[in-house]
């Protein structure tokens, strides 16, 4: 079982809504492809929580794991894109992810079920969600894995929260920014390369995965580095949740066990996709048919 814990939210475009929050996406993704999900996140007691959770429902999720929140709204994320369809995020504060609790009974149980766990950043960016994150980890068994899908978005972490998190991570997704703040974060000036090998040597990091937009995307494991160009999408219609799409995928791979280029390109292929849609998920599930048969080799 994959556990997923972090921010549910809309993201709210010009003209329209839709659903996210980059743990809901790669959750989202994951469900649908078929593997068993749970998703643990907090909603306000507002009109936006209701529809949140009457949406999970639909979607098959376990709305019992989504805890209400009677003093904090509902998240929010008010988006512009650029002429490319890039994205930027104004991520509204102080919201009920923020204070998702940690409660022994359901989630130890869910935690030693879980042959995955998957956080991120934003929703550690106050000290209650940092202190649920880090009990949740802190409580995981030997045999799963933690993913930690970095998200760095601007005034939502501090280098603590990172290098705490880093600690417990044993699969890490970045992108080329993200690699740079944590260079500075570790005050670390050498080569690229040399940096993740340096990573990997004073974490418990077992995958790298590093996304670098046109430039393609790169996997470094202690067996080698791998690497593919990106894959060239005709019509972009926005890039949201684009790189919540390759984590669901390179979350696939590491728990199917493909090889790093099987991987590689499987993820850059199912991003793509997400390029070419409104918004971070489908509205229909159809969408996932081409992947579900990769998913079983």
């Amino acid at each position: 079982m994959i556990l997923v814990v972090g921010e549910i939210l809309f993201d709210a475009f010009p003209d329209y809504k839709r659903l996210g929050g980059a743990p809901f996406n790669f959750a989202f993704h994951l469900k649908n492809l078929g593997f068993p999900v749970r998703f643990i996140s907090r909603v306000g007691n507002d009109a936006d929580g209701k529809d949140i959770i009457e949406k999970l429902e639909q979607f098959g999720f376990n709305s019992g794991d989504i805890q209400i929140d009677d003093a904090h709204p509902t998240g929010t994320a008010q988006v512009r894109l650029d002429e490319n369809g890039v994205p930027t995020f104004t991520i509204t504060p102080n919201v009920a992810y923020d204070y998702i609790k940690f409660v022994q009974e359901p989630h130890l149980q869910l935690i030693h079920e879980s042959e995955l766990i998957y956080f991120g950043t934003l929703v550690q960016r106050k000290a209650p969600g940092f202190k649920t994150i880090q009990a949740i980890l802190s409580h995981k068994p030997p045999s799963a894995r933690c993913f930690y899908d970095i998200n760095l978005r601007p005034a939502c972490y501090n280098d603590a929260v990172v290098l705490t998190s880093l600690s417990q991570t044993n699969v890490l997704k970045i992108n080329k920014e993200e690699r740079d703040e944590i260079k500075r974060i570790l005050k670390y000036k050498n080569d690229h390369n040399i940096f993740m090998k340096y990573l990997m040597d004073t974490y418990p990091l077992e995958i790298i995965s590093l996304t670098k937009g046109d430039q393609g995307s790169e996997i470094y494991t202690k067996d080698g580095f791998f690497r593919v160009e990106s894959e060239k999408t005709k019509k972009i219609i926005d890039s949201v949740g684009a790189g919540d799409a390759y984590a669901a995928m390179l979350a696939a791979g590491i728990l199917r066990q493909w090889l790093p280029e099987a991987i590689l390109h499987r993820a850059s292929l199912f991003a793509s996709q997400i390029c070419k849609i409104e918004g971070a998920i489908p509205e229909s599930v159809s969408f996932y048919e081409p992947f579900t048969d990769i998913i079983k080799l």
